[in-house]
């Protein structure tokens, strides 16, 4: 019975994580797996690009030219006119920290699966040591594990399905080994990555491949802050910012990784540091994510123009972009939110069957208050 008893909370946690994780993937928008009634190609992907836009430019906040770059071959792998003998693309997004890279590929995912996670994602950094570049490429032969060719890679994520595309997302590019680096080359060249025993092979053709990076970070911000030093040798080029951006980035690849790699990558984008000015839509965004969380509570929170200025402004560090933003959302915000919810009081105003509870967040000399509506 102990056992019993251990596995019914078991799926009972599973359950409720799952439901959590629904709530955080939930959206106003219909699917975008649904047909475009204008398309009349003969594609075999038949996700909606008007879907796509419409979630990348809601959650992402300050990038505007990185998701007209990501949209535009999106395009191309929605139109299927790509080479098959390839990956459907292969993106490497570049900048600081916390300025919405590795969340771009999640809300792609978003859009088109319902679900961010549906994506194969590795964390480069796991593969940082020379002797784990077998959990990406598999045991070479007469070591263990060689004769069944595991890896740590998702085979059915990255191949999608009928009529999606997979999504493979490489993290903090990097800091993987060189091993590993060499082991994508193949992946770029023919779509295809056969592990080290020979016995199975892993197929990226139907796959868009997305790689994000910190590389050029600091040198950004020598450019940012108009500083000398890397940044000499671009001087007197007649380049607008972003075109300067990108010098470095490539400089920054290219010292890091060997050309034959770097070439093999279709596209490379900068993002843009996140300036003060867009901390107030970020702040948006957060409270959309938090009201979803609420859901399951039945309550529903709003902020006034000075709550959000406040918080916008609590929130803003040039170094850690929306990271920097969340950390002060839960400080400010949540902690004081949760301890209102946990009052006495709350208990008997959430069973009286008013649903949902309305709830408004105010600011009280250096403290946010709430009450309800």
């Amino acid at each position: 019975m102990p056992f019993m008893t251990d596995r019914l909370h078991a799926v009972q946690r599973d359950d409720q994580l799952k439901s959590a994780l629904a709530d955080e993937n939930t959206r106003d928008i219909s699917h975008a797996a649904a047909k475009s009634e204008s398309s009349y190609l003969n594609s075999r992907f038949s996700f909606d690009m008007g879907v796509v836009e419409k979630e990348l430019r809601s959650s992402i906040i300050g990038q505007d030219s990185a998701i007209d770059e990501v949209l535009e071959i999106l395009k191309v792998v929605r139109a299927d006119i790509g080479d098959p003998r390839k990956p459907l693309a292969s993106l490497l997004f570049c900048g600081p920290t916390g300025v919405g890279k590795t969340e771009t590929v999640r809300t792609v995912a978003r859009a088109l699966y319902g679900d961010a996670d549906a994506m194969c994602r590795i964390d480069m950094n796991t593969l940082a040591q020379e002797h784990y570049a077998a959990s990406f490429t598999g045991a070479p032969p007469g070591y263990v594990g060689s004769k069944e060719g595991t890896t740590i890679l998702d085979q059915e994520k990255i191949e999608g399905t009928r009529n999606l595309p997979g999504i493979v997302l490489l993290d903090e590019l990097e800091k993987a080994s060189n091993e590993v680096v060499l082991a994508l080359l193949n992946v770029f060249d023919n779509g295809l990555l056969t592990v080290a025993s020979g016995e199975r092979t892993y197929s990226f053709r139907n796959a868009i491949i997305f790689m994000s990076s910190n590389l050029g970070a600091r040198e950004l911000m020598d450019l940012e802050e108009g500083r000398t030093g890397l940044l000499s040798r671009f001087k007197g080029q007649a380049k607008d910012p972003r075109m300067r951006a990108q010098d470095i980035v490539m400089k920054c690849l290219l010292d890091r990784f060997p050309p034959e790699f770097v070439n093999r990558i279709d596209h490379v984008d900068t993002f843009n540091w996140l300036g003060r000015d867009t901390m107030p839509d970020l702040v948006d965004v957060e409270m959309e994510s938090l009201n979803r969380r609420l859901r399951k509570h039945d309550v529903v929170i709003s902020i006034d123009n000075t709550v959000r200025g406040y918080l916008a402004e609590q929130g803003y560090d040039k170094r850690f972009g929306a990271r920097g933003l969340r950390r002060a959302m839960r400080r400010h915000l949540e902690f004081p939110l949760a301890t209102f919810l946990l009052e006495p009081g709350m208990k008997g105003d959430m069973s009286e069957g008013a649903s949902p509870i309305r709830l408004t967040a105010s600011l009280n000399v250096d403290k946010i208050v709430f009450g309800h509506v």
